[in-house]
């Protein structure tokens, strides 16, 4: 049986039996179904998907699952942020319908042999430093659309390469999946909400909106080897890339090129940061 708080709390679930039950619930009358995925420890940005999810269609699903399958042996898998209690109570505030939430027995039983592996947009820039980080996303992100089997799907567009790998995805398979974007939430001072942020120090913390300020000066025609050099001298360390590249494809810069993005991700102390601007 689902575990399901009484009528008027968001229901959760942990096993796919679970899942499809509820989900017959959640579509009678022809209701749409909106899905957020998630790896959990929620924010503020986390919640914005939720809502536009709900403003889009009539019942919206959550999942929060930390994916081994997209953490290298040297990442931190075992020390990324959670909170389950406090991310239902999160959901709960902004009206999401159902939680699921798998463990690693659910979505990769002893018997899952298969992988996905994705060129196009998913080629370079995060790939060039995490190799298995887009495999494990269209991986998980498959199991969990072919479980769900939501009309729609929002993402963050902080996670702008991802999002574009998502969207390749769903259109080379077929997937009849709507994929929304949603621009990045920022705190006051210009900082991407990551649920990373949670390793920065204080001091750290002062520092790391100087990354955003960095692109808009990129953006606006200071030079990328320069803003490198000053990030770099305000406190940042490695600086995987800053690079300017087609917004639809992720390719190089072309005489065809529509929209541009800016993306950037670079440590700060032992925490690896993201970001992108429209360019």
């Amino acid at each position: 049986m689902p575990d399901t708080a009484h009528p008027f709390e968001t229901a959760r679930v942990r096993t796919l039996p679970a899942l499809k039950a509820e989900l017959v619930a959640l579509r009678a009358g022809g209701a749409t179904v909106g899905f957020v995925p998630t790896m959990g420890a929620l924010h503020d940005g986390h919640l914005a998907l939720v809502r536009h999810a709900k403003s889009l269609c009539d019942k919206v699903v959550v999942s929060i699952f930390v994916n081994p399958l997209q953490f290298a042996p040297t990442e931190d898998l075992d020390r990324y942020p959670r909170d389950e209690a406090g991310d239902i109570a999160r959901l709960q505030s902004v009206g999401c319908d159902l939680v699921y939430l798998p463990t690693v027995d659910v979505l990769y039983p002893k018997t899952f042999v298969s992988r996905i592996e994705m060129n196009g947009p998913a080629l370079g820039l995060e790939t060039n430093f995490r190799p298995q980080f887009f495999s494990g996303v269209a991986t998980v992100v498959s199991k969990l659309f072919n479980q769900v089997r939501p009309d729609v799907a929002v993402f963050g567009e902080k996670d702008f390469q991802q999002l574009a790998v998502v969207r390749a995805l769903v259109r080379d398979f077929d997937m009849g999946i709507d994929v929304v974007g949603m621009p990045t939430v920022r705190e006051a001072d210009g900082l991407a909400l990551s649920s990373r942020n949670a390793y920065l120090t204080p001091e750290e913390r002062a520092i790391a909106p100087k990354l955003h300020q960095a692109l808009e000066a990129i953006r606006d025609g200071a030079d990328i080897e320069q803003a490198k050099t000053d990030l770099q001298g305000a406190g940042f360390g490695q600086i995987d890339y800053i690079a300017l590249r087609d917004a639809d494809t992720l390719g190089d810069i072309t005489p065809e090129t529509q929209s541009r993005r800016l993306l950037a991700a670079l440590w700060l102390g032992k925490t690896r940061l993201i970001d992108n601007i429209q360019a």
